[in-house]
């Protein structure tokens, strides 16, 4: 992966404060994805991207259950697939600040679709700040005009390494990064007067938050807690 490195820390010169989101559809049961999930751990060096791994269910009939899939990620992707007029969904997928549909395994690939969303101007500005009393206070602001915007919420665990005994994977030991989990929509926001929320958090994972035009459409702003 030093090729790719490389081209990956040449491709994301932005802005610090509006960091580019990459959410990687992948499986423990899918052969595919192992090669994916590197790219996703080599984009996590970066803090202008904030990659999120999306394990989905429906390879899990094939003979390994992955533990981290979520039906609610199967969903996501499938919304994704209906938005861009597709029929079918497919690991290992990233999709890039929600517009660009990117093969996972082909860094060369995701960098550019990263390059495009660095260079065109931020549509919101998003902050967030830490309470005293654990409460997570979420700020932002319109940089123009912002359709119906759906304020969202997900927490990742930074790494963990799972053996898998059966499936396409047998045999392997693989370290997985960004694990996606208890993603929820806190509201929405008319994305014209500034957003000002609070949210109550527990537990020590990072936390993301993300605001996205409705029906699976681009991702104006994104910020994290780590």
């Amino acid at each position: 992966m030093a090729a790719a490195s490389l081209a990956i820390s040449a491709g994301v010169a932005q802005a610090d404060d509006a960091p580019v989101v990459v959410e990687l559809f992948t499986s423990q049961g899918c052969a595919s994805c192992p090669a994916a999930d590197v790219v996703l751990a080599e984009l996590g060096q970066m803090d202008n991207v904030i990659p999120l791994a999306l394990h989905v269910d429906y390879w899990d009939y094939i003979g390994w259950k992955d533990d981290f899939a979520d039906p609610a990620f199967t969903k996501r992707q499938k919304g994704y697939a209906r938005a861009a007029g597709r029929r079918s969904i497919y690991t290992p997928q990233m999709m890039i600040g929600g517009v660009y549909d990117v093969v996972g395994s082909r860094p060369m690939k995701v960098v550019d679709a990263i390059h495009h969303l660095a260079d065109k101007p931020a549509r919101a500005r998003l902050s967030l700040t830490r309470g005293d009393d654990g409460q997570i206070e979420i700020h932002a602001e319109p940089l123009g005009t912002l359709p119906e915007t759906i304020v969202q919420m997900v927490r990742y665990t930074p790494e963990s390494r799972v053996n898998i005994l059966e499936g396409e994977n047998a045999g392997q030991a693989i370290t997985y990064t960004h694990i996606a989990h208890g993603w929820q929509v806190l509201g929405v926001w008319d994305g014209q007067a500034p957003l000002e929320m609070e949210v109550s958090v527990e537990g020590e994972d990072p936390i993301v938050v993300l605001l996205q035009e409705k029906d699976y459409g681009p991702i104006f702003a994104a910020a994290r807690l780590r």
